[in-house]
């Protein structure tokens, strides 16, 4: 009777411990859970951003050309210049402009977060506790 006595708190230590284990576990797969589910959110707001930029791209792409039009023609009118130097001007104008727009949207682009800081801070706090040894002592 008195090996039951001593084998109880140790059986009843394994499964704490057990429990432990499967319970970090179930934690791994709550964190990775979360990261890819904010991750899908993320990815969502960004393909709006791009649907939503892409046609303000057309219209506005379509309205810069007809505005480009008149103002070259408005140059060749109110000008000496001929209409193929009209053109150019122009054409260098916006060219330029489009390189500024492009450098700014570059700059934009790069702020991008695919994954949320506070996960990976919490997924790195979760590995590093389960990474830490622990002793059990029995009496």
């Amino acid at each position: 009777m008195g090996t039951e006595t001593q084998i109880l708190p140790k059986l009843r230590l394994i499964s704490l411990v057990g429990g432990i284990v499967n319970d970090a576990k179930a934690l791994l797969t709550q964190e990775m859970a979360l990261i890819k589910l904010e991750v899908r959110c993320e990815l969502l707001k960004a393909k709006t951003a791009v649907i939503t930029l892409g046609i303000a791209i057309g219209v506005a792409a379509t309205g810069g050309m007809l505005l480009a039009l008149m103002l070259v023609h408005m140059l060749a009118v109110l000008t000496v210049v001929p209409l193929w130097g009209c053109y150019g001007f122009v054409g260098f104008v916006f060219f330029a402009l489009g390189g500024v727009l492009l450098a700014a949207g570059k700059n934009q682009a790069e702020k991008l977060d695919a994954v949320p800081q506070p996960t990976l801070v919490r997924l790195k706090e979760s590995k590093q506790w389960l990474a830490k040894p622990t002793t059990f002592k029995t009496r």
